[in-house]
């Protein structure tokens, strides 16, 4: 079919416009500062191979990195290496693939800082327009592959609906546009590119294709090394569980030999890259750098990982779920690629999840899955195959599709405008429902994040009673912080003054059934990272002994120069024995100071 006339082509081209204004013109992360550019958190990880090696030449010590941090800040803690004991070297935590990758567009970055007058550092504005403008071509390039592999096996219609659900309705519009330096995009267009040089390579094996696969692989490994799964695909591609088959695949494996030795020493060479690495650090082949980050085989954390409230693939993505149902439609239309597909999907997303770190950070509705949509693309084209076949089903998904989209754009948003409602990878049961679909809720909402006994509506509270309180005019064990938010004193809190006491307040048991701990606060400098935000912690005791604990962040609510009230609910521990009552603040670490006065204990009940 012309592509004047490809329903499939025309709407390629509106998700790839979609793609590029996300990433230009609504979000423009090469201009943001610190934690939000382009080139920060884990992205700077997989990045800082490029300036250490050709701007500083210093790959051992990293001695440039305390500056870097300080200047732009694209990791506060410095996470993107770690001291190896042995050698005394910094050894860099994420493997070298992506920064293999990402070489022109920094090389074409580092000669405009130059042209231009920019600092010359590795982190200025021309690197990062120049690897956002890396990045989208490889998001584009990806979803060209996708779109000419899947135009050539289904409809029109089919292969339309895919693009629409991948490029608007699944979280790949957010690692394709906005966090496009992650691993996840470029992987997603190097498993595009093997899927069609597999198919190209079993329609007429030459050393070239082999050479090309072996090198794809190698790369996709050399860039997160569970992808080594991606071996999968061109190993079974065209299986199935049939003696015939097996023996002909074995013949064929025996008449081209060669190609399978080249493809095997290209993705060899390749992944040679990150023990010669580690060697010319420490002196070691092989060396783990993920710290007490590992897997746990035998319980990986499946349910969790795909539709848990904090972080679930679902959950955020559940126009995805139309991959997984369509297997059944894909071994109908094409048996001969089903069971490479199915093995691969089944073994990568088991993978995926026996991380302990399931929630993958800050992941964005599971970001560790956005590589494998190219081979997902296949059992949903099939899917849509299905659903095209009858109006009625037509119908039902037209509004599922819509549904689908509106959520996952209010979702993206709301990641990274609007009011702030989605907390990538902090978000629990309570906050979700209280949030989702909305475009504002009363701000005390946000302490759903960390207390879900939190109450957001006061309506139902009944027959409150203070038990305890303390205004810190007579109670100077924690200093006198001035200026006082209201008479003599306050408690401060800061980088030398981290915690206050333990406040004490003896119950009977069953004598409440809700608490309340109220306060206010005011921050003489607002703390923005979430981990060191101050803590108001509440639990209830017998004796010394923790019965249940509660706490809530409280710079999500307070601003900065503005006294707010902070409350923390917590109910009662049910067929426990408790006697008291313990109310204390801890700045978690945080230099920002913060006051704090007013402090009540109330029970109330529901």
């Amino acid at each position: 079919m012309p592509l004047r006339k490809s329903l499939s082509f025309w709407v390629l081209l509106v998700c790839s416009a979609s793609i590029l204004l996300t990433s230009f013109w609504y979000y423009p992360r090469w201009k943001k500062p610190q934690t939000e550019a382009l080139i920060s958190w884990d992205a700077s990880g997989y990045y800082m191979y490029l300036p250490a090696t050709f701007i500083y030449h210093d790959l051992k010590k990293l001695d440039f990195l305390p500056a870097i941090t300080q200047k732009y800040s694209p990791d506060p803690y410095q996470n993107q290496a770690y001291l190896d004991s042995t050698s005394g070297n910094q050894v860099m935590k994420y493997p070298a693939g992506l920064a293999v990758q990402s070489l022109p567009f920094f090389a074409a970055g580092h000669l405009a800082a130059k042209t231009l007058g920019y600092p010359a550092d590795g982190f200025s504005a021309p690197y990062q327009l120049s690897l956002q403008i890396g990045a989208e071509l490889v998001a584009i390039l990806g979803f060209v592959l996708v779109w000419w592999t899947l135009r050539r096996r289904f409809s029109e219609e089919a292969t339309a609906l895919t693009l629409v659900v991948l490029a608007l309705g699944s979280n790949y519009l957010n690692y394709a546009a906005i966090d496009s330096a992650m691993t996840h995009n470029w992987l997603f267009t190097l498993y595009a590119g093997l899927i069609l040089l597999t198919q190209a390579f079993y329609k007429r094996p030459t050393l070239g294709r082999a050479l090309a696969i072996g090198a794809v692989c190698g790369l996709m490994a050399l860039t997160r090394p569970t992808e080594v799964l991606a071996t999968l695909i061109p190993i079974l591609w065209g299986l199935r569980p049939d003696r015939q088959v097996l023996a002909a695949r074995l013949a064929f494996w025996r008449r081209h030999l060669p190609h399978l030795l080249l493809a095997g020493l290209a993705g060899a060479a390749i992944g040679s890259i990150q023990p010669l690495y580690w060697h010319y650090v420490t002196g070691r082949w092989l060396v783990y750098s993920y710290g007490d980050q590992s897997f746990s085989w035998l319980r990986p954390h499946l349910y969790d990982g795909i539709f848990s409230f904090r972080s679930g693939w679902l959950t955020y993505s559940p126009l995805m779920a139309v991959a997984l149902l369509g297997f059944g439609a894909l071994w109908r239309r094409y048996p001969e690629v089903f069971w490479a597909m199915l093995i691969y999907s089944v073994l990568f997303i088991y993978v995926t999840f026996a991380w302990d770190i399931w929630w993958y950070g800050g992941s964005l509705g599971q970001r560790a899955m956005v590589q494998s949509y190219p081979v997902l693309a296949w059992p949903m084209a099939a899917a849509m195959s299905w659903l095209l076949a009858q109006r009625v089903r037509v119908a039902a998904f037209t509004v599922l599709l819509l549904l689908g989209i509106y959520y996952n754009l209010w979702m993206t948003h709301q990641a990274h405008g609007g009011s702030g409602l989605i907390a990538a990878g902090e978000m629990t049961r309570p906050f979700f429902w209280q949030v989702v679909g909305r475009n504002a809720v009363p701000v005390s909402t946000f302490w759903l994040l960390d207390n879900p006994d939190q109450l957001v509506n006061d309506s139902n509270r009944k027959n409150v009673r203070e038990l305890w309180h303390t205004d810190f005019e007579q109670d100077t064990t924690a200093g006198c912080g001035t200026p006082a938010l209201q008479g003599r004193c306050s408690l401060a809190l800061d980088q030398t003054h981290q915690s206050s006491p333990d406040y004490r307040i003896n119950i009977f048991q069953n004598d409440v059934q809700w608490v309340r701990v109220r306060a206010r606060a005011k921050c003489v400098q607002k703390e923005w990272d979430t981990w060191k935000m101050t803590q108001l912690v509440v639990s209830y005791r017998q004796g010394d002994d923790k019965v249940k604990e509660g706490f809530i962040r409280l710079q999500r609510v307070v601003g900065q120069d503005w006294p707010a009230e902070v409350y923390l609910d917590l109910q009662a521990p049910r067929n426990q024995s408790y006697d008291n009552i313990r109310v204390a603040f801890w700045n978690a670490d945080g230099p920002q100071r913060i006051l704090i006065d007013d402090v009540r204990v109330e029970a109330f009940e529901r």
